[in-house]
């Protein structure tokens, strides 16, 4: 029985230690990477609404979110999903939403235009 306890214990400074971790991480990324000017605030907005609630992403939007680089994505969402206000969302469905975004936009962007 006491090995359980301790065995939770480490688990739970692991975690610990590992979200503090990822914080500064993350901070680091999207200071050292300029993360929060590459996109437009309406696009921000559409983004975050696409990834964290119901909606959807424009041509123009997703042309800003791959210009932002895959770096940027993942660190702005999880640094949001750091805040207490996003707690009690589900993380694995928040970052397959981003992913979703993520991989939706980069094929619209890479795809060839239409022949007029």
């Amino acid at each position: 029985m006491a090995s359980v306890n301790v065995y939770s214990v480490l688990v739970v400074l692991f975690l610990t230690c590992g979200v503090v971790m990822a914080t500064k991480e993350n901070n680091q990324i999207i200071k050292e990477n300029n993360c929060e000017t590459k996109m437009g605030l309406p696009c921000v907005l559409e983004a975050f609404t696409s990834i964290f609630n119901i909606g959807s992403i424009s041509n123009k939007c997703c042309g800003e979110l791959v210009v932002l680089g895959k770096v940027c994505h993942s660190a702005l969402v999880k640094r949001t999903l750091e805040n207490p206000v996003f707690k009690d969302l589900n993380l694995a469905t928040i970052i397959a939403k981003s992913i979703q975004t993520w991989n939706y936009c980069l094929t619209l962007i890479d795809s060839p235009s239409p022949s007029a």
